[in-house]
């Protein structure tokens, strides 16, 4: 199983790497991004915060690598699945993972210290513990109530690897985990993510099967939103484009899905206003996942270069960072990414990947086989 650890080495390194990448210039718009940086493409990138007067010593620290939530969230599932050993539901985020993220110190490197996961998270990941710990719901009504984002979305990858290569299992999986965290649209996003990692793990796949799993897979308008970005990528790919272009085609089809545009930040301008951004909606779609594959397929899964097209395209740019990396990071494995970007990983935030990978490619391992050992048993009986 040497190529499928391997494989799941990559997942959580370009997990990592696509989160640091994106990480200094989150919320920017693609044209901030443009005018202060030109094009990111380098770990050792300065916070934009910083220059305007935002104490790092004092708070929170980005760039040189750092990660943030999404790789500390991927990893705290990880961990989950280390304990249970099996497949996971809303049960077991209700359980396992609250005390991964809310009771476990883990270093954040964004704080410089060790600290529970729960006190570096956004408010709808607070929303877990909130939830299950103090409001002690159904474990599967969770996500009611909470604010919809790609926060399932964004750590949920190791679904997809302990259903490598049964892309509707992972599906079915990450939808019954994060209902513990998410509904309506968000939900769907973690679901259709995970099913993409688990067909990148098939042989010889190609990045149009890996569009044609999301679209079939994906319900309403997040399949739609996939559709449109997609079909964008698909008539620009291979011809003279600038990025200004592409991002600018990209934004105009996810449009009529998340109508938000650059107006990610929440102000006190906003407060009291109607919107229907972020409410449950079956109509709508988180923008990073359509982006995410956007980019790959207008990129024909070239890993850097579409990690870096993304985390240049503005807004949410390290969750599409790490959204792009998981998928590229099944298909080609740990030996794509730089080693000088592993080392600067592993020192910035306290990781070592060998390790993390040995144990979750064992278990992940074993999940697998006793699912394949079950359909096995049930072929000799009845077939």
């Amino acid at each position: 199983m040497t190529d499928f650890k391997d494989r799941v080495k990559g997942v959580l390194i370009s997990t990592a790497l696509g989160d640091a990448l994106g990480a200094p210039v989150e919320k920017l718009s693609y044209q901030e991004i443009k005018e202060k940086y030109g094009y990111v493409k380098s770990l050792k990138t300065n916070w934009y915060k910083e220059d305007l007067g935002f104490d790092v010593n004092k708070g929170r620290k980005r760039g040189n690598g750092i990660v943030t939530d999404d790789t500390l969230m991927t990893l705290a599932l990880c961990n989950v699945y280390n304990t249970e050993k099996r497949h996971l539901d809303a049960y077991d985020l209700a359980n396992e993972f609250v005390k991964e993220i809310a009771f476990r110190k883990r270093y954040i490197p964004e704080f410089g210290r060790e600290d529970m996961i729960i006190e570096r998270l956004f408010y709808p990941e607070k929303h877990i513990f909130l939830r299950h710990t103090l409001a002690n719901c159904d474990p599967r009504e969770g996500g009611y109530g909470n604010m919809i984002n790609c926060g399932a979305a964004m750590y949920i990858a190791p679904v997809g690897i302990v259903n490598a290569g049964n892309p509707k299992a992972a599906y079915d999986e990450a939808i019954l985990f994060a209902m513990g965290h998410q509904t309506s649209y968000g939900l769907e996003a973690a679901g259709v993510l995970a099913a993409c990692v688990a067909r990148a793990f098939m042989p010889s796949v190609n990045v149009d099967d890996i569009v044609a799993t999301a679209i079939d897979l994906a319900k309403d308008g997040t399949k739609e939103a996939i559709k449109a970005v997609t079909d964008v990528a698909r008539k620009m790919k291979g011809k003279e484009h600038s990025l200004d272009e592409v991002v600018a085609a990209f934004h105009e089809a996810i449009l009529p899905y998340s109508p938000m545009g650059d107006d990610v930040s929440r102000k006190l301008d906003k407060v009291g206003v109607p919107s229907n951004h972020y409410t449950p909606s079956r109509l709508g779609s988180i923008e990073e996942l359509p982006i995410a594959l956007g980019f790959i397929l207008y990129n024909d899964g070239a890993y850097y270069h579409s990690i870096y097209d993304g985390i240049n395209s503005g807004r949410d740019t390290d969750s599409i960072g790490v959204m792009i990396g998981v998928i590229l990071g099944a298909m080609y494995g740990a030996s794509i990414i730089n080693e000088t970007d592993i080392e600067l990983l592993e020192a910035s935030n306290h990781l070592e990947f060998n390790k993390i990978t040995d144990e979750f490619t064992r278990n992940a391992e074993d999940i697998i086989h006793k699912d394949l050992e079950k359909a096995e048993t049930i072929k000799q009986i009845f077939y």
